[in-house]
């Protein structure tokens, strides 16, 4: 037995000895700024990534779930952000000259919501100047003046022009058809039709010239009362707009000083002035008994109760330093923001007013962060997030995902200037998904925080999880911890890095174990969370997951499934696997059986044969078979057939940690020697016959102890790992009581040879210089079953041939003929 090849006790697990701690409890920590432990490089690219300020360093935060990605993200961005300028408010105003496309303007954080209050006051003041101004008694007055002057300029006018036609014995009448001129008879009175045509013809002919003279002199009165007429609309028109300008004038004027400085504000004010003095009558009270029409209506709800107000989009007065956002949900209205629409008599409307700010837009001039995989679900807002930031023009625009039907008003607001950074949080696979499938990716997000899974087991590293540790239970408002139960939290975190010399970054699973420990203390009216608890949290923890480990041990234990813990058998062994059912792991063995006979098929995998194998586990065999053909075919052909397969296993089988073990019943179906059915095995193999470390090696080591227990513990039964896997081990404390106790073993090996020889109990053998083994070695039994397979199979292949001839012979001499 090569005991020089077992596990030192030293070596099975790694325990934190609470005398390292100066504290008896976590709460005499000291409280401090919270930071995030063991990930320099993560820290180091986050803090160039924040700062730098060239285009296209975006950031992808990435790593495995559970590190403390989003957590940190959130907390180093407000961190740098509080110390950045706040950036400036954005309004929305209409737009005097094309409606439809809303004016952008800009100023300085806080102004937003006191430019629209005074824009509201101002239009106020307005709406009760003119109300009081327009309709006044002087300038009722000054109306009337002006239209009694018209009207008596007209009526001279027609004096004149009736006195000229009694001179001529003419009248002038107004009937239905106009103005006319009818002459008079001897009498004064008008002729009739009937009179006239009674005349001389020559008086008629007089009387017609005559008229013709006098219609056109009616002609020229009329044309001169309608552009009277239409001049005195303009005076009125003028002489009320005068009135207008003269009374909001000086309210317009107050309200520019405050906002001299901005030119895009008083541009809007004098754009707002000249409208309100071309619309003033809309702001009057409507009269007594006055009815509007459906059109009026509506031109009065969109163009006038809404024209004038301000949009305060996105309003920084209550923000300090630049703002930070977390988008949960990141559909493209969220991030890009939205026009609500309205049902108003029938008809769908909208206008700048009803603009909504999306994440975009709160964020500009500071920092968004999203996670990658929502942004992806919504492939609308991922295209147009990277045009955003290619262009560096955010606009608010229908969204891709709408799909009404219904024809709606469109509005396209003025682009506003894009200055932000976005912080993408993803899983590594999606990160390298995204950087080789999509171009604008790699230009845009440039800046990659890498995050890892665990970090040095060190002194500096235990008192900083230390500090975690009491800042989470300070936060979350659970007991502090003893520091015989923070050193257990520190040897379950080494256990989750699966390497003695690691702790874990996962922090959430630690975390759970806190809250979960924290509930067992009060449930007994502890202060503190003691060591007890949180071995209590973890026995719960492992007993609601573990239902179908039990089953499969059940199976073991009864009969069901077929496993040997004694004795030894040819052609068999126990391999180790790991089965994941959900968050719970846990190892079990499986039986390796290999049968070897004369052929030249080579090994066949029925689990392969039945696709019930993945690629990795067909790579470890096909370098198993590499394997044998060095050692043992250099000067002949392998005249092998086997066939190899994981017995009672129906589901897909996919790894090469079994391939060793592979090897270990093929060598023993080849050389007829039995193997040890108490000892389990894991590892893979390359082709130099190296065996090469695996995963999940604690599991696998547990699975078979508690298979062995449940079975009774001989004193023999143990486990082959890899010996770079000894570094990895973290093993219960019932597993190393029984190594200490010598009820069960672990051995670590580097070659084929050497777990050959624990298997067997016999020498592996080396070759000597004609390439022999030792007789007595199982290599050396091995190469003279494989010399007998090649000379049963070169006498298979001489009678083959001698066949072959004679029947050749038969041709030639006529004694065979086809058919016969």
């Amino acid at each position: 037995m090569r005991t020089d090849l077992k596990v030192n006790f030293a070596n099975l697990a790694e325990r934190c000895d609470p005398g390292i701690f100066s504290f008896e409890t976590t709460a005499e920590i000291p409280q401090e700024n919270e930071g995030i432990i063991g990930q320099h490089r993560a820290v180091k690219a986050m803090d160039f990534g924040l700062n730098v300020r060239n285009e296209g360093h975006h950031l992808f935060l990435t790593g495995p779930s559970g590190t403390g990605k989003t957590t940190y993200a959130k907390r180093k961005t407000k961190e740098v952000a509080i110390n950045k300028e706040t950036p400036p408010d954005w309004v929305y105003t209409y737009n005097f000259q094309n409606r439809d496309k809303p004016k952008a303007i800009s100023m300085p954080a806080g102004k937003g919501i006191a430019f629209a209050k005074d824009v509201e006051e101002l239009m106020q003041d307005i709406e009760d100047e003119i109300e009081k101004v327009l309709t006044g008694k002087p300038f009722e007055r000054k109306k009337v003046e002006m239209a009694q002057q018209h009207e008596e300029e007209m009526n001279a006018k027609w004096r004149d022009l009736e006195k000229q036609a009694r001179d001529q014995e003419f009248t002038i009448e107004r009937t239905q058809q106009g103005v006319v001129a009818i002459p008079l008879n001897e009498k004064g009175e008008g002729h009739s039709d009937e009179s006239f045509n009674q005349l001389p013809d020559e008086i008629r002919e007089k009387v017609m010239k005559k008229s013709k003279q006098l219609t056109r002199q009616v002609n020229e009165v009329l044309r001169h009362q309608q552009t009277a007429k239409r001049k005195l609309r303009k005076q009125l028109r003028k002489a009320e707009e005068q009135l207008v300008h003269q009374s909001i004038h000086g309210f317009i004027s107050s309200v520019k000083e405050d906002y001299e400085e901005f030119t895009s504000v008083l541009n809007y004010l004098n754009e707002l002035e000249q409208d309100v003095i071309k619309h003033w009558k809309q702001f009057l009270p409507k009269k007594e008994g006055e009815e509007e029409d459906l059109n009026s209506i509506l031109q009065v709800s969109r163009d006038i109760k809404q024209r004038y107000k301000v949009n305060v989009l996105v309003d920084h007065s209550k923000t300090k330093g630049a703002p930070v956002l977390y988008e949960i949900h990141p559909s493209y209205a969220n991030l890009f923001g939205k026009v609500d629409y309205k049902n108003t008599f029938g008809s769908v409307l909208t206008d700048f007013s009803m603009m909504k700010a999306g994440s975009l837009h709160l964020t500009n001039g500071g920092y968004l962060i999203l996670n990658a995989a929502d942004v992806l679900s919504h492939p609308y807002s991922w295209k147009a997030l990277k045009q955003v930031l290619k262009t560096g023009e955010l606009r608010m625009e229908n969204s891709y995902e709408d799909t009404e039907v219904f024809t709606k008003s469109v509005i396209k607001p003025e682009a506003v200037p894009l200055r932000m950074k976005v912080i993408l949080i993803g899983t590594p696979s999606l990160y390298q998904l995204l950087y080789r499938a999509d171009e604008d990716f790699k230009k845009l997000f440039k800046v990659k925080v890498d995050f890892d899974t665990d970090m040095e087991r060190n002194i500096k590293h235990q008192l900083e999880y230390a500090s975690f540790v009491a800042s989470f239970c300070r936060k979350e408002e659970l007991h502090h911890l003893t520091k015989e139960a923070l050193a257990k939290v520190i040897d379950y975190s080494t256990r989750l890095a699966n390497n003695r010399g690691k702790l874990s970054t996962r922090f959430h699973e630690v975390t759970e174990i806190l809250i979960e420990a924290n509930y067992w203390a009060e449930k007994e009216n502890e202060s503190y969370i003691q060591d007890r608890h949180i071995s209590q949290a973890l026995k719960e923890r492992f007993f609601r997951s573990n239902r179908s480990e039990q089953r499969l041990y059940e199976a073991i234990d009864d009969g069901t499934i077929m496993i040997s813990t004694d004795g030894k058998a040819i052609g068999q062994l126990n391999a180790l696997v790991v089965s994941h059912t959900g968050e719970y792991s846990f190892g079990h063995p499986t039986r390796v059986t290999a049968r070897t006979y004369v052929g030249r098929k080579g090994i066949v995998n029925i689990d392969r044969e039945s696709l019930l194998t993945g690629s990795i586990h067909t790579k470890g065999l096909h370098i198993l078979s590499g394997y044998l053909q060095a050692e043992f075919a250099q000067n002949y052909p392998l005249p092998l057939a086997a066939s190899i397969t994981f017995e009672q296993s129906y589901y897909m089988v996919d790894g090469d940690s079994a391939s060793s073990t592979e090897l270990y019943a093929l060598l023993s179906s080849l050389g007829q020697i039995p193997l040890r059915q108490d000892i389990a095995v894991t590892g893979s193999v390359n082709q130099f016959g190296e065996v090469q470390s695996i995963g999940g090696v604690n599991e696998k080591i547990e699975g078979f102890f508690y298979v062995c227990r449940k079975k009774g513990l001989t004193a023999t039964q143990g486990v082959i790992i890899p010996k770079q896997n000894v570094k990895h081990l973290m093993l219960r404390n019932e597993v190393i009581e029984a190594i200490e106790n010598n009820l069960f073993h672990i051995w670590a090996v580097s070659t084929i040879k050497e777990g050959i020889e624990i298997l067997t109990g016999m020498t592996a053998g080396e070759k000597d210089d004609d390439g022999k083994y030792p007789e007595e070695s199982v290599y050396g039994t091995v190469q003279r079953r494989i010399l007998k397979m090649l000379n049963t199979l070169s006498q298979q292949k001489f009678l083959e041939d001698k066949m072959e001839n004679e029947k050749e012979e038969s041709f030639k001499d006529g004694n065979f003929a086809p058919g016969k």
